[in-house]
């Protein structure tokens, strides 16, 4: 019980750890900067383009950004040495 007890405090502190990780996409001047929590901090866009171009770009950079945000999570899981 203990050891469960010990995991979970290892777990929430990955967990405060996880939120600090920042990460930003940029494609043809619309960003996304996304944390390790998957919330979207900040969104740039950019003037130029038209609507549905900057729409799509922004579906994009949002997909690249969790997709990249998971792994990087994911290897510092890995690498934290908590077993299940």
């Amino acid at each position: 019980m203990f050891d469960q007890f010990k995991k979970l405090q290892e777990l929430k502190k990955m967990q405060d750890e996880f939120k600090k990780e920042k990460l930003t996409v940029e494609k043809r001047g619309v960003s996304v900067t996304m944390n390790g929590n998957f919330d979207v901090e900040e969104i740039k866009l950019n003037s130029e383009l038209g609507t549905d171009e900057q729409q799509n770009l922004l579906k994009q950079c949002l997909h690249e950004a969790k997709e990249s945000i998971q792994k990087k999570l994911a290897g510092k899981l890995m690498g934290s040495g908590i077993g299940f």
